[in-house]
């Protein structure tokens, strides 16, 4: 039974002695980067069959399009679709303590006393650590978070920038120009008046008009207010992306496995891209895994594994790992969903 989010079908079902040979083939070659011949699977644990019963049911099982047999070897090595079927009913369940023992010492008791992008970065570094991937955890949208603190000051006679500090650490700035010069007690009182009204409040949040309306004001106050309000009101449902582990997976021997190296590089650099790729992590609890081809043609050359984060009411985010295909996906879906559940129920706490 799987346990990842795929939209794509079930393949061939294979008799137990192929999906064995096939574990141990998929197995084999992550671990070494090379291709799998029979002689290296007879005599194995468990594996007491002919060397040619194992050749037979290796041409077999690349019949049905599960193993690749490269022309200058004599082994084989998984296709996409063996790595699909070995993900969806071969990897090994259970906890592995190898991710759970790494992250849990990163990201430490501490927490509570860390700053929410603080701990994003650290858990993205944590998960490459372990895994030799790239980590790549998506923050909460803007909007989630609510405000903390707001300051207003005057720039120059005619600019004054309003900075808002939310629950989450995040800082927003923005300016605004007026064609008259700004009476610096207005600006003191817009800062005392907006902190007693909307502290606590959501960002963005249209309830955040509603408090900032008060018949009393006079109609400097107000125009003045209502010149500033889209620095609370318009914040767009934007969110961080935090990366780590460039330096372990973009060396030139991996760099040669990933054929969408480029690709991966303008969505590194074009977050919005990435965003878009990772946003079916934040639908439901499983993990979301996609092999390859299954993603977008520019990223084709590479595999992610992700998972949604945040408290039971909603996801705020997702924690991802991506690398070759050519990955230990048993690691990389124990990883991303401990760091799941780690992020969870520290996000509990601070969006609670």
């Amino acid at each position: 039974m799987t346990t990842t989010d795929t939209d794509t079908g079930r393949t061939t079902p294979l008799t137990p002695r192929q999906e064995e040979i096939l574990r141990v083939v998929v197995e084999r070659h992550i671990a070494s980067g090379q291709p799998v011949g029979s002689k290296h699977i007879a005599g194995g644990t468990g594996l007491d069959w002919a060397s040619s019963t194992i050749r037979s049911e290796l041409h077999r099982l690349e019949e049905l399009g599960y193993l690749n047999h490269p022309h200058t070897s004599a082994g084989r090595v998984p296709t996409e679709v063996g790595y699909r079927y070995y993900v969806d009913a071969l990897v090994p369940r259970g906890p592995l303590p190898a991710a759970g023992g790494a992250l849990t010492r990163t990201l430490g008791t501490d927490l509570a006393h860390v700053e929410v992008d603080q701990t994003l970065r650290r858990l993205a570094d944590a998960m490459s650590e372990v895994t030799d991937l790239l980590g790549v955890v998506t923050g909460p949208p803007v909007a989630s978070a609510t405000v903390r603190h707001v300051e207003v000051l005057l720039l120059q006679p005619h600019l004054v920038t309003v900075v808002v500090i939310t629950s989450t650490g995040d800082v927003t700035k923005r300016l605004f120009a007026f064609e008259r010069p700004v009476d610096p007690g207005l600006v003191d009182w817009a800062a005392a008046f907006l902190n007693e009204r909307v502290q606590g409040l959501p960002v963005g949040a249209r309830s955040i008009t509603a408090r900032l309306a008060d018949p009393s004001l006079g109609p400097v106050e107000r125009g003045f207010l209502d010149a500033l309000s889209p620095a609370l009101v318009d914040l767009e449902e934007d969110r961080a992306v935090y990366v780590a582990g460039q330096a372990r997976v973009l060396t030139d021997e991996r760099r040669r496995e990933i054929a969408g190296f480029e690709g991966l590089m303008r969505a590194l650099e074009h977050r919005y891209a990435l965003l878009s790729v990772l946003s079916g992590a934040l639908d439901g609890s499983r993990v979301y895994l996609r092999i390859g081809s299954e993603l977008p043609s520019d990223l084709s050359g590479v595999s992610i594994v992700a998972a949604g984060y945040g408290p039971p009411r909603g996801t705020l985010g997702a924690v991802s790992l991506i690398g070759p295909v050519r990955m230990d996906y048993a690691l990389a879906i124990t990883t991303v969903r401990e760091a799941s559940r780690a992020l969870s129920s520290y996000v509990e706490d601070v969006y609670g």
